[in-house]
C-alpha cells in the first residue's frame, strides 16, 4: 500500500544565495494510511516548517515530497490549492471566524466539495460538531466557547470534509490537561472511524500515547524514532 506521507531528501532552507539558512536536511519519512505518528523536538527545530510543505503551504525546494500520492516538488499553485482541500489541519491558534457560528466555522470547509447543496453543508456539519460533542453549540459564536470547546469546532472542521491526512501543529498547547487530552482522544477516535492518518506537531509529553510512533527532531535532521512505549517511561 502506498505511504499518505513519503518523503525521501528534503532539504530546505530560508532566504537565497549566501544568506540562505538552512531549516530541513535530508528529510526521509514514511507514513502509512491509518497511521498517528507524534512529531516532537525543541522550538526552532524545522517540526512547523515540515508540517507546512507537507500541506502544500510552501512550495518544496529540493527532494521528494509525496502527499496523497502527489509529487509536491515543483508543484503548480493550483495542485497546492487542490492538495489543501483533501488534507484536514488544526492548529494551535483554532483560528476559528469569530463572526460566524460554530456551524458556520464548520460548513465554511465544505464549500469546495462538488455536488453538495447548502442544506446538504449544513447537515454534515451540524453531523460533526455533534460527533464532537458540541451538538448543543451549532450557533454558538467563539466569543461564548471555551478554549476547550473552540478546539473542537476546528477538529469538526477539519474533519467534515473527510480527509485522509490530517496534520495537526500543537492542538493541545493552549489547553489544560484534562482539555488537551480529551482534544487528542477525539482526534484519535474520529479518524479511526474514518480511516484517517494523523500527523502531530507537539511538545506535550502527556499524549505522546496515543501515537503508533513517535519521531523526534533536532536542528532540521529527524534523529530518531520510538514506540510510546518507551517515550513514556
Amino acid at each position: 500500500m502506498e505511504p499518505v506521507v513519503n518523503v525521501q531528501g528534503l532539504h530546505h532552507a530560508f532566504g537565497k544565495g549566501s544568506l540562505a539558512k538552512p531549516v530541513l536536511i535530508d528529510i526521509n519519512l514514511a507514513i502509512q494510511p491509518g497511521e498517528i505518528v507524534i512529531l516532537t523536538g525543541p522550538s526552532g527545530s524545522g517540526k512547523t516548517t515540515l508540517l507546512s510543505l507537507m500541506g502544500g503551504l510552501r512550495s518544496a525546494q529540493q527532494g521528494s515530497l509525496k502527499i496523497l500520492g502527489q509529487e509536491l516538488l515543483g508543484a503548480s499553485k493550483q495542485q497546492l490549492v487542490q492538495l489543501r482541500s483533501r488534507i484536514g489541519y488544526i492548529f494551535q491558534a483554532h483560528n476559528l471566524l469569530d463572526c460566524l457560528t460554530a456551524q458556520e466555522n464548520v460548513r465554511m470547509a465544505l464549500r469546495l466539495q462538488p455536488g453538495l447543496s447548502y442544506d446538504d453543508r449544513t447537515a454534515q456539519a451540524t453531523a460533526m460538531l455533534t460527533a464532537v460533542g458540541l451538538g448543543h453549540r451549532v450557533n454558538y459564536r467563539p466569543d461564548n466557547l471555551s478554549g476547550g470547546q473552540k478546539q473542537r469546532v476546528a477538529i469538526a472542521r477539519a474533519l467534515v470534509t473527510q480527509p485522509k491526512l490530517i496534520l495537526a501543529d500543537e492542538p493541545t498547547a493552549a489547553l489544560d490537561s484534562q482539555s488537551g487530552r480529551e482534544v487528542v482522544q477525539l482526534m484519535q477516535r474520529l479518524a479511526q472511524e474514518q480511516g484517517c492518518t494523523i500527523l502531530l506537531v507537539t511538545h506535550d509529553n502527556r499524549i505522546l500515547d496515543i501515537a503508533h510512533r513517535i519521531i523526534y527532531m533536532e536542528d532540521g535532521r529527524l534523529i530518531r524514532t520510538e514506540s510510546p512505549t518507551a517515550a513514556v517511561v
